[in-house]
Formats: structure tokens, sequence, C-alpha cells
């Protein structure tokens, strides 16, 4: 059966075996980040609305999880924010109250945490993976080219509320960019946002796929040691993109729809893909080859290797661009 908002299971650096849910349009997002791995944000929001029918996810997310999947995470994420979807409570209690022996992930920019709608819903999940990667409105501006509406120190200040209400895991992100937020005074000011937002954990990320902008360039593994060592909090790590984790494969028609959904989220070599679907290296050449072949994918060469996108991530139309 091909799921329209459902992907994977696929391995995930920090969640291990997880099973996506989209519950947004692709690339609908508050936010138009210079290092997004999905590319340009084609409709910029911060209006929350019903983007699918509600009873169509929570359908085929009950097909799946009825056959009782090994999984370390039930995770909202995919190819947009995912706190801009009406449905997002609705799903984690569907979850929570028929299948509650899974962990409920959800990934945001953590944008629109400051609204007490956004708050409520997001109470039942057992992790929120929110992202900051300065406190400074410039810096945060030029990062993330957000919606005109949005506020740095609103959304500190959401993210510092939704901690004093929330139980679960906040897994804070910190995305380094050499140049823009790694200054000392924008480690100081972030480390302040840290030290208020009080999570459980601090993730240190940096780029690891093309960025829609060519300038926008990887930290180094000693930059991450020094910055972790400059923002001096308990509980930080950083992102093992090297950790090998295994994964279930699927052959013949399967294997190149699970390839074919978990490309057109985010661009992957030959070697994440491989690590993540646990299928043979062979087969997986093959079916890339094939996908290639029929214009469904297409390949660019990046730091790390050749990068294989849905032709989707590639193509945006400037009519198409709207700023709500």
């Amino acid at each position: 059966m091909k799921y329209k908002h459902i992907f994977g299971p696929v391995s995930s650096y920090r969640l291990g075996r997880s099973l996506g849910i989209d519950l947004i349009p692709y690339k609908t997002c508050s936010y138009n980040c210079i290092y997004c791995e999905c590319g340009e944000t084609t409709m910029k929001t911060v209006e929350r609305e019903y983007f699918f029918p509600e009873e169509e996810v929570i359908s085929e997310l009950r097909s799946i999880l009825s056959t009782s999947p090994e999984l370390d995470s039930v995770t909202f994420a995919g190819s947009g924010e995912p706190t801009l979807s009406l449905s997002l409570g609705s799903v984690i209690s569907m979850v929570k109250e028929e299948f509650p022996h899974y962990t409920i992930s959800v990934l945001t920019n953590g944008s629109l945490l400051y609204l007490p709608d956004v708050t409520e819903e997001l109470l039942s999940a057992d992790r929120v993976i929110p992202t900051l990667t300065s406190a400074v409105q410039e810096t945060f501006e030029r990062i993330h080219r957000p919606h005109p509406s949005l506020k740095i120190n609103t959304i500190i200040d959401g993210m510092e509320a939704f901690r004093r209400h929330y139980t679960g895991e906040i897994w804070l992100e910190v995305f380094i960019i050499p140049g823009l937020n790694t200054t000392e005074d924008e480690l100081l000011r972030l480390r302040e946002a840290i030290l208020r937002v009080r999570p459980d954990i601090v993730q240190l990320n940096t780029l690891d796929r093309p960025a829609p902008e060519g300038w926008v360039q990887a930290a180094s593994e000693t930059e991450l040691l020094d910055i972790r060592e400059l923002l001096g909090v308990e509980g930080i790590e950083i992102v093992n993109r090297k950790r090998s984790i295994s994964g279930s494969g699927g052959g013949g028609g399967e294997g190149e729809e699970m390839i074919a959904a978990m490309l057109c989220r985010r661009p992957s070599t030959i070697e994440d893909i491989i690590r993540i679907t646990g299928m043979p290296g062979g087969e997986v050449a093959k079916l890339l080859r094939d996908l290639e072949a029929r214009g469904e994918i297409r390949s660019v060469r990046g730091e790390r290797g050749v990068f294989y996108s849905s032709c989707q991530l590639n193509e945006s139309d400037p009519e198409e661009k709207k700023t709500r």
C-alpha cells in the first residue's frame, strides 16, 4: 500500500528506527532556512490550518501501527513545519490512546511554541525537538529568513513558557553555521537562551547535505567541540552522522517506493540510503539508476559525495512562492 502522509520506517541519527508522519504540504513553513535540506520554502506562513483530511492521516497511521512494527519513535516531521497543522493534536491523541507503547517525537523549528493551542497539542508528546540557532534578531533573520511577523525574543519566550508546562523531554537542536552564529557574542547569547529553555539535551548540528545557498558551509568537528566548550551547558552532545543504525529493507517496488518517499523529503547519498533502509548496496544503486533514468530523481555532487533528491526538491516556480 502506498501512503501519502506516512514514510519509513527510516533509521534516524537521533531517533533510531523512526516512522515519519508528514502533516504539511511540501515546503510549507514559517521559515525559509538557508541550510534546509528540503530546499526553498514555497509557502511561508504562520497560519495554522487543516492541510489534509484528518481522518485520511489517521487511517494511514492506524493501518501501519496495527501491524505492531518495531519502532523507537513515531515522529512528526517531513517537508514542512508540523505545528502549522491543526491536525497535530488529534493525531498525537489517536496514537496515545490506541498505541500507547509507542514513543512520539515532534521535530519543530519552535517558531510557534508561544501559541497556547500549540503548547496544548504537544503536551501528550513524549519528546519535542525544537531548533534554536541564534538569540540575535539580525542573525536569526539571516539564517531562517522567517515570516516577517516572527521575532526571536518571542520565540525564546515561547520555548521557556513551553518548558514550564511540558513534562516530556525537550531536545534542543542548535544548528551551527560558521561565520554567522559562531562569534563569542552569539554563543554567549545562545547560552543565556538555552539556560532559560532548560532542555534535557542540547544537540549541536551542522550542514550535512547540499543547502539552498551554496555559500553555507559545515562546521568542522573541532569547531563543534570548541563551541560545546564555549557554551558550557550540561547535556550538550554533537550529532554523530557516522553512527550506523541497521534498518529493514524492501525489494522491488517496495524498495523503490521507500527510496522515492525518502528522497522526496531530503537529499541523500547512496551510503545514507543503505544505512537508513538496510538494503544491499547493489540493489540501492540499481533502483537509483532506474529512478534517475525515468526523471523522478536527480543527482548533484556535494562535499560528502553524490546526493540524490526528488525532482520536486529542485523545482520552484517563482509564481508559486507566497508570503501570508
